[in-house]
Order: C-alpha cells, then structure tokens, then sequence
C-alpha cells in the first residue's frame, strides 16, 4: 500500500520529481567530479613516471615529497658520479620546469640517453628533436592545443616547433632539449632529478641504501616504487588543504540542496497530508510515505549524478584531457549515495 502510494505521487507531479531528481544528482557529480580529478592525477602522475624505465631517483633534499618542479639545483657532474657506481646501468639528469599547475611539466633531456633508459618514444607524427626549439608534445596535449607536427607554440616567452606529436606515458607530457631549458632557466650545468636504471632490478633496495650512506644525507634516494607512491595531489600541503576544502564544500553544498529539496516538496504537500489524515492515516503511516518517497529520489539522485559525472569526464577529457586527466572513482558512489539518502531523509524529517 505505502509503495503504491509512493509511486502514484511520484507519477502524479511529474516534473517536481525530475527536478528533485535533478537536484540531488548536481551536487553528486560536483563530488565525483571533484574526487576523480584528484584521484586522476595521481594515478596519471604514477603512470608517467613508471613509463621513464628508472629503478632509483635522485632528488635535491630541499624538494617536495613529489618533485615534479623544483628548482635545478643538482649539479650536473653528479650524474657521472652515479654512473660509476656498482650494478648502476645507466644515469640521466633531467630538468623541469612547471607549465600548468598540477599537472603539465615541461621536461628537458638528451634525448638519446633519455631512449636508452625508456625504450624510446613511439611518435604518432614527425620525429625527434632536432633544432635548438625543437619541441615534442603528447597525444593528449597536442589534442587539448590543437596542434600537430610542424606547428608552432609559444611558450616560456618563445616560439618552439613541434617536431613530433608523441604517445604519452613516459614521464613528461612536453619534452625539449635539456640544454635549452637549462638556458632559459638560467640552470647551465643543473639538473632537477638523476634517474638511475640499475643492471638487475631486484637490487634496487641494497643499492638505494649504499648511495643514500654515500650521500650523506646530501639527496633524496628512492625506488621508483616509493617515488611514484608519493604521487598524489593530497601529497602536497597546500593542494591537499584545497581538495580537502572544495569537496567539503561539494558535499555541505549538496546535502543542504538535497534537504531544501525535501523540505519544499513535503511543505507542497500540507494538503494532501491533510485529507490523508482526515482519512484516519496515523502520522507514522504519512511519515513512512514522505521517508519512503524521500529515499527513492535520493537514489534516482544519485543515479542520475553518477551518469552526470561519465558525462562531466566525457567533457574534461575531450576539451582539456592533459591539464585534468579525470578517471571514475567507483568507491565513491556509496559515499555520494550515503550523503543523498541522509539529505534526503533529514530534509523530509
């Protein structure tokens, strides 16, 4: 009886449904949205990272927990004195420079050593680099800029040809000459990570710890497995404040929606609960009705937020795939669900 009724006042303002519907499922894409670029991020930081073929990573002590852009400051003499240690295959120095904040890093390298250590990049148009400002974007990158091999960006106040549109996946998203970067960040002779690939990989924890005891404490030694560990938006003191922030503000501002929802349609509804009750219902038989509709829009709510939220992904990658790679956080839909039936039930209450 309590369902029939449930489902006949739903069917009978049909519209007030859809938008109490509506209502409920905005604020859930806000917080999938919002979650899913954070989680995107780090897992698109990981990813890159791994794609470089490194065992160890050297970095200044001054750096963040992720150094993805700090100041060049390693000399570059240092690279040939790993090179010269035991079971260390290979060594390369590279320097960075931060483009767009989080994610998009311009990285300078000598690209021959650079392909020695990954396996090489698989160009999708043009070559590798050639001349002084000559530049190499990623997929994505050259899909959110609209460029292609042959084309000219700007960027750090100078014109650079792209000599080749690149598949992502190893390391950096923009890749230049290592000395021209160092150039124009007035680095000459610095680098901002050494990356080590070691003769058999199953040393890397015995030969971090040798080089950490033959530093001194004068870098940070780590595996690439706890060095893309750390890759994370929430590493970062003041991001991981923002994110925090803003999805609190998204779940405050969704549950307040959800319960001004409730509380309009039910102050809509004084007349029918009036006949209800001069019809002999009890309050806790039109109370089980409110509660009852409540908890369906709620779930149609986040429902509906969660096939939002494909849609907000669809968007982000097609307009702005290198800057926010957003991915779907399943785990978070009972979280999003939980948040809209306890607005939804409080608001009806």
């Amino acid at each position: 009886m309590t369902t029939k009724m449930v489902v006949e006042n739903l069917k009978h303002k049909p519209m007030r449904t859809l938008l109490s519907i509506l209502l409920m499922g905005v604020p859930v894409t806000l917080i999938l949205s919002l979650v899913g670029i954070s989680e995107g991020l780090s897992a698109d930081a990981q990813n890159r990272a791994r794609g470089i073929g490194a065992d160890i990573v050297v970095r200044p002590t001054a750096a963040s927990t992720v150094s993805t852009y700090s100041s060049a400051s390693i000399p570059e003499g240092t690279v040939r004195v790993f090179q010269s240690q035991p079971h260390v295959k290979l060594a390369i120095g590279v320097i960075v420079h931060n483009i767009d904040f989080p994610a998009l890093n311009m990285m300078g390298v000598d690209l021959p050593a650079f392909d020695a250590m990954s396996g090489g990049f698989t160009y999708l148009e043009g070559g590798p680099l050639q001349g002084t400002y000559d530049i190499l974007i990623d997929r994505l990158y050259a899909n959110q800029k609209g460029a292609r091999a042959g084309n000219t960006i700007s960027m750090l106040n100078h014109d650079w040809r792209v000599a080749g549109v690149i598949e992502g996946g190893k390391m950096a998203r923009i890749v230049v000459n290592k000395a021209t970067l160092q150039d124009l960040d007035s680095a000459t002779g610095k680098v901002t990570n050494i990356f080590l690939k070691l003769d058999d990989p199953a040393n890397t924890d015995a030969v971090a710890q040798r080089l950490r005891d033959l530093v001194k404490g004068s870098f940070k030694i780590d595996s690439m497995e706890t060095y893309t560990s750390q890759f994370s938006v929430t590493n970062y003191g003041t991001v991981k404040v923002f994110t925090y922030v803003v999805i609190g503000i998204g779940v405050v501002i969704g549950f307040a929606v959800v319960c001004l929802s409730m509380y309009m349609a039910v102050l809509q509804r004084t007349r029918e609960i009036g006949i209800l009750k001069s019809l002999g219902g009890s309050k806790g038989f039109i109370l089980r009705i409110i509660l009852v509709e409540a908890g369906l829009l709620g779930i149609g709510g986040t429902l509906l937020g969660i096939l939002m939220s494909y849609g907000a992904r669809w968007a982000i990658l097609t307009f702005v795939p290198a800057s926010f790679p957003m991915i779907i956080v399943h785990s978070w839909w009972p979280k999003a669900l939980l948040i809209t039936l306890l607005g939804a039930e409080l608001g009806a209450l």
